[in-house]
């Protein structure tokens, strides 16, 4: 049954794949514009409803599998998250029908998935913290919440991919420029990961933990770090040039900063070879866009997607926690970085509503959001510490 869940995720990732590329079709099909579905289009949205139906599979034969909610660590969170991303974006495309939207939002969920398959993929058993029927239902719908606010994100940047100037560096064209980096970002964690799994590479290290408790660290990465009064037990690897202290872990941080330097790199090969921005090389993409809607998709994800993450990452969990932990709120690193975000799209849903911003200026507000989400995913989970180290 893992096997059967393994390669039917593996199909999913195929699907989209190849749902993005006709999507591609469709835009550049130069016989009829993007609001108006043709056979690329069609092709397209198969491609992502057979996907996201094969990636259901696997989550039902990983359940099945693991007897119980696939959604406790990162490896199955991350997958979930990008399903249910696949999924929001299946139903709005059916209501918009905007080729573009399935254009730039497959290849965030393909990151995703290719993100999430770096780690651990094993099945294992819950440990007692995750012994809950909570789990399923905290963890579920704060990701189906942050899924579909992330479709916010995709509605952003393709207002601004559209509407920003680029025969010019300016505030606008940096910080979206900045969004294509991290996405190239993302990619170089994947590379650089797949890279020295398949060289086998590993280094042990025996460190004091943030309890004072001797342990060991295995790093998959040359250690450009140490980890706390960090020893290196593997012989001819590097030691790391600086010690961390117990609060961060070594091997996560090592892992962010191999994936900048990569990224750095591979960003300069694409910007080589493209011979302008990224955003600006996709612009041409995005000409036919209707921006009236693109604005409203944005709202209407927001507007939908934060009473759902209301419900799972803050009403649910502190439910979850008074029951686990004998309170509702500790201000553990995962509890701010949740309440963050909701305060962040409160005050999106405020400004829209009660100021007026739309069209440009909740596009920016909406890839701040998504920016707060990945932080929350990627950095809260990967080098902070906390009650939710664990996932």
């Amino acid at each position: 049954m893992a096997e059967l869940s393994s390669t039917l995720l593996y199909i999913a990732f195929i699907l989209y794949l190849i749902g993005t590329f006709f999507f591609g079709g469709a835009i550049r099909d130069k016989r009829g514009k993007d609001e108006k579905p043709n056979r690329w289009a069609r092709l397209g949205i198969a491609a992502a409803i057979l996907g996201f139906l094969s990636q259901l599979g696997y989550f039902v034969t990983r359940w099945i599998a693991a007897g119980h909610a696939p959604v406790s660590n990162l490896f199955e969170f991350t997958t979930f998250f990008g399903m249910m991303l696949v999924g929001a974006f299946i139903i709005i495309y059916f209501i918009y029908k905007l080729s573009a939207l399935g254009l730039f939002t497959l290849p965030v969920a393909l990151l995703l998935i290719a993100y999430a398959s770096m780690f651990p993929t094993e099945i294992s058993p819950l440990i007692p913290a995750l012994q809950s029927d909570w789990l399923k239902i905290h963890v579920t719908t704060a990701a189906a919440g942050q899924a579909i606010l992330a479709i916010s994100f995709v509605a952003g940047v393709l207002y601004l991919t559209k509407v920003v100037d680029q025969s010019k560096a300016t505030k606008k064209t940096f910080w979206l420029e900045f969004v294509m980096f991290v996405l190239v970002t993302t990619l170089a964690f994947v590379i650089v990961t797949t890279v020295f799994r398949a060289m086998d590479y590993e280094s042990v290290f025996k460190w004091i933990d943030k309890n004072g408790q001797e342990a060991e660290m295995e790093f998959h990465l040359p250690a450009l770090v140490a980890p706390h009064e960090g020893e290196l037990l593997t012989k001819d690897r590097l030691a790391g040039f600086v010690e961390l202290p117990a609060i961060l872990s070594a091997r996560k941080v090592n892992t962010v900063l191999w994936s900048t330097f990569v990224g750095l790199i591979l960003y300069g090969v694409i910007r080589l070879i493209l011979r302008k921005r990224i955003s600006a090389a996709l612009q041409p993409l995005v000409k036919n866009l209707n921006l009236d809607v693109v604005d409203e998709i944005g709202y209407r994800s927001v507007a939908i997607g934060f009473p759902v993450f209301t419900l799972g990452a803050l009403i649910f969990a502190m439910i979850w926690a008074q029951i686990a932990w004998t309170r509702f709120w500790g201000w553990d690193p995962k509890e701010v970085w949740a309440l963050i975000t909701w305060l962040f799209y409160a005050a999106y849903l405020h400004l829209r509503l009660s100021r007026g911003w739309h069209g440009e200026k909740s596009a920016w507000l909406a890839v701040i959001g998504f920016a707060i989400i990945m932080f929350n995913l990627i950095f809260v989970n990967l080098v902070i510490a906390g009650l939710h180290s664990y996932a």
